[in-house]
């Protein structure tokens, strides 16, 4: 199983960013998403995240800019960014919590995409 994200980009404050992740394999299914971020000399933090039920949790830094959303017929997640700050500027990860069907048995893993790269800057 894999995740592939993108989305990312140079924009102006202000400015808005919608980031994707869609997931692929075989024989797996999805629980929880969630966008992080790491600023350069910072740790990775959560930005979002959204339950297989669609319940959503935010930041602080984020709340009332961001909002996350899933499609579950595509597997994919997404963050629409508005109101983007300098402080925004991160490498952004989507992550998933999965259940593959491994050597014959349900194991549960955690999976991360290859990050995108967000810049906020005029």
């Amino acid at each position: 199983v894999q995740l592939q994200a993108c989305g990312g980009g140079l924009v102006q404050p202000g400015g808005s960013l919608r980031l994707s992740c869609a997931t692929s394999g075989s024989s797996f299914s999805i629980g929880r998403m969630a966008w992080y971020r790491q600023a350069p000399g910072k740790q990775r933090e959560l930005v979002a995240q959204i339950t297989s039920g669609g319940s959503t949790n935010y930041a602080d830094a984020v709340k009332g800019r961001c909002t996350i959303s899933r499609d579950n017929a595509r597997n994919t997640v997404y963050l629409q960014m508005n109101s983007l700050k300098p402080e925004d500027t991160a490498v952004y990860y989507c992550n998933a919590e999965t259940t593959e069907r491994r050597n014959l048995r349900w194991q549960v893993y955690d999976r991360w995409g290859q990050g995108t790269q967000v810049t906020v800057s005029s």
